[in-house]
């Protein structure tokens, strides 16, 4: 299967009766309310992960400490979170010289609950860091630190070690699976994945896990590759310019599957 484009197969569009979305429930009304009344269909929303961050006693044994460092890079709001929580635990005061690199707007935009916004200390992209070539680049004599998951993050120390610029991964949360054991005997007609560590999180309580005719949403190329490698099919697909997110890419396929 292509990972750019996943197949969708005419006879997968019968009707849909129930999604399962394996992120938790919006806290706000949400356009997964408007698919249930608009095509009649159930959502439940069950997390497959939970991210938690470490203690400051489990940080300490790192023995990397943010305030070495003059460059931040995050990846992700949960990478944000975590540093800033870390920093006050550990009484730890970044410089207001502190430049950040952030993936997309939104996590620029996240990072002024914890900062005074400085344009000039901020740089981000639009989808991913390795937009910000020529920031990084310009700036290589900083000191990179990039707060991430115990999961690391691979690909964004890949593209600074090609850029021959150098950077401290540190762990400052990892993601634990959520107990799915009630889900054991339901079906769903869709189930849709944010990330690989959902369809990892998936079968490492459900070995035997089986598609049949279930339909398969994914966000993203790392949960298309991670389905793919199970053997299973994905129907529908997000994060592509005709459907920047899941709740599109929902209403897209309902609108097939479920018109009346």
């Amino acid at each position: 299967m292509s990972a750019t484009a996943a197949p969708v197969q005419g006879e997968t569009f019968k009707k849909v009766h129930n999604i399962l979305i394996s992120q938790p429930k919006p806290a706000q009304r949400s356009a997964y309310d408007e698919l249930e009344k608009r095509f009649g269909v159930r959502i439940d929303f069950v997390p497959f992960v939970t991210v938690e961050g470490l203690t400051e006693k489990e940080y300490r044994k790192n023995r990397v400490y943010p305030n070495d460092y003059t460059a931040i890079v995050f990846t992700s709001k949960n990478a944000v979170d975590h540093f800033f929580r870390l920093c006050g635990e550990l009484r730890i005061k970044m410089s207001e010289e502190t430049k950040y690199f952030c993936a997309t707007e939104t996590i620029a935009n996240y990072l002024q609950k914890f900062i005074m916004f400085r344009k000039r200390k901020v740089f981000n992209g639009e989808k991913s860091i390795t937009e910000l070539k020529s920031y990084i680049l310009r700036n290589k004599e900083e000191k990179f630190f990039l707060p991430c998951s115990d999961q690391g993050n691979p690909e964004v120390t890949r593209y600074f070690r090609e850029l021959k610029v150098p950077i401290q991964e540190a762990i400052m949360y990892r993601t634990v699976n959520n107990d799915l054991s009630e889900l054991k005997d339901i079906k769903y007609d869709i189930i849709a994945f944010f990330s690989a560590l959902e369809i990892k999180s998936m079968f490492e309580q459900f070995p035997e896990f089986k598609q049949e005719d279930r339909r398969i949403c994914v966000f993203g190329q790392a949960a298309l590759k991670a389905v793919s490698e199970r053997g299973m099919t994905v129907n529908i697909q997000a994060g592509t310019p005709e459907a920047p997110s899941i709740a599109v890419a929902l209403e897209n396929y309902l609108k097939v599957s479920n018109k009346s």
